[in-house]
């Protein structure tokens, strides 16, 4: 207990040195705190927006969802694929635009293309209801890996609180470089934690990695295909749709986006992106393990399958090595949530109703507050984090028709249009969550094929909906001429 304890404890403390040191000695305005300055080179952007996902998902929610639903998890290897292919279109024409524009934020880009200050005080708030609940969910993280691979010695509740007040400091002080510093640290001893664990599990438990699933399928069948109606086709597919179309609609990393140096860092990096993505199959290897060599955890504990498997089949030292991955993997995206949030209330909140010029100063004392709220709600929230997951993606890609629209040579849209469509798909999300609704509950006359598919997609056709008929109704019509000729 000691040994692991000591690790965690080295490993947070060298996180929060990177986070103070990456201030460095420059002028903290809003540009370099926001964004990096823009001067972030391609390293320092690959790690920021690959290493998403790496996050608290990898080391729970994702051997959890395995443990608790097999096959299901796939969704996760398909969509993050197709959204890192899709950035190499897409992310050199935000750069692009944004530089040209001198925009610090998602708002700002919304804010200047539909020419709607009110349309940017939209997209903070959906930016803001998807971001809570992702950062929420790094700090449920944060205390169960640290909780477990202490052994207990710290309790969950302290390590939120504790894991709260240095990422709300060193992200107060240096911003987003706190993050691009703290993720070179992180990437590394994820991907080497994460090899490690993949291939050694399944080699003791079952002797290799087709063993595993062999055995899996003997005592199981079907487990690690989609095996439930649930969970079946519909339900995978319309997932992976919402997760690729949500994932550069997150403001923190569109954040990251405008931190790049140059335009040609995105191309470069979506080559390799996919590539990255083949390191979650050893979580994958995993989860799949613990099924077997940890059967019968409650379903409510199916997050911590990963961490009593570690605790089970290997000493001290390697649960000290998890726990200290773990913790870097909640603290860096924790790190872009929290600076990214703040930034968007004060740049386009605050600062349009206050006429406020030190965004940044307003934006730097936000943090706190934030910080406190998400340790707040990290405490009392009891929901699995691939469900805090989804939830937020959901909310998120309520941007996508309005941002791709924008895209277009000749937008069709207006300003009010796309603000009631981001408005009343966000509205159908909210109702349907709050009253734990389905679509099969809502709409039981569907074909049986469509009745578990995502939430987000009958919220996006809500939301395109009313985008066209607020368009079509709020659009200027061009002037009847009379016979004189006159209007």
């Amino acid at each position: 207990m000691f040994v692991s304890l000591t690790l965690i404890a080295l490993t947070l403390a060298l996180a929060v040195y990177l986070g103070v040191r990456a201030r460095g000695r420059k002028a903290m305005d809003l540009e370099r705190w926001a964004v990096g300055g823009r001067s972030l080179g391609g390293v320092f952007v690959f790690l920021l927006m690959a290493g998403e996902i790496y996050t608290t998902t990898t080391f729970l929610g994702i051997s959890g969802f395995i443990y608790a639903n097999g096959g299901a998890a796939y969704y996760i290897l398909a969509y993050v694929t197709l959204a890192y292919v899709m950035s190499y279109w897409l992310l050199p024409v935000l750069w692009r635009y944004a530089k040209q524009h001198d925009l610090m934020s998602q708002a700002d880009f919304f804010i200047k293309k539909y020419d709607s200050p009110g349309l940017g005080v939209v997209v903070t708030i959906i930016g803001i209801s998807g971001m809570v609940p992702f950062l929420v969910l790094q700090l449920k993280g944060l205390g169960i890996i640290v909780s477990e691979a202490s052994y207990g010695a710290v309790s969950p509740t302290a390590a939120i609180v504790v894991g709260g007040v240095l990422l709300t400091g060193y992200v107060a002080l240096s911003g987003l470089l706190a993050a691009a510093w703290t993720s070179t640290v992180k990437d590394v001893l994820i991907v080497v934690v994460v090899a490690f664990l993949g291939v050694y599990l399944p080699l003791k438990y079952f002797g290799g990695v087709g063993e595993l699933f062999a055995a899996v399928e003997k005592a199981r069948p079907h487990f690690a295909e989609l095996h439930t109606d649930g969970l079946g086709v519909s339900w995978y597919v319309s997932t992976v749709l919402v997760s690729t179309l949500g994932f550069y609609m997150w403001p923190h990393l569109f954040a990251a986006t405008l931190s790049a140096r140059r335009e040609s860092t995105f191309r470069k990096n979506a080559v390799i992106f996919p590539l990255y993505q083949l390191f979650l199959l050893f979580v994958f290897f995993v989860g799949f393990t613990a099924v077997l060599a940890v059967p019968g955890l409650p379903a409510g504990q199916a997050d911590l399958s990963l961490l009593r498997l570690v605790k089970e089949a290997l000493p001290p030292v390697v649960m000290g090595l998890v726990g200290g991955a773990g913790l870097l993997a909640a603290l860096v995206p924790g790190a872009m949530l929290l600076n990214t949030t703040s930034t968007l209330i004060a740049n386009n909140v605050y600062k349009p109703l206050r006429q406020e010029s030190d965004a940044g100063r307003v934006a730097r004392l936000l943090v706190p507050f934030v910080g406190a709220v998400s340790v707040y709600l990290a405490l009392i929230d009891g929901a699995a984090i691939v469900t805090l997951l989804l939830l937020a993606y959901a909310l998120v890609t309520q941007l996508a028709p309005a941002l791709l629209l924008s895209l277009l040579p000749r937008n069709p849209a207006n300003s009010r249009g796309v603000g009631a469509g981001m408005l009343a798909g966000t509205g159908t999300i909210a109702y349907l969550t709050v009253n734990e609704l389905t679509v099969a509950d809502v709409a039981p006359f569907l074909p049986s094929a469509l009745l578990h598919v995502n939430v987000g997609v009958p919220a996006l056709g809500v939301n395109i909906v009313v985008l066209v008929l607020v368009t079509l109704a709020t659009s200027r019509r061009a002037p009847v001429l009379t016979a004189r000729g006159s209007a």
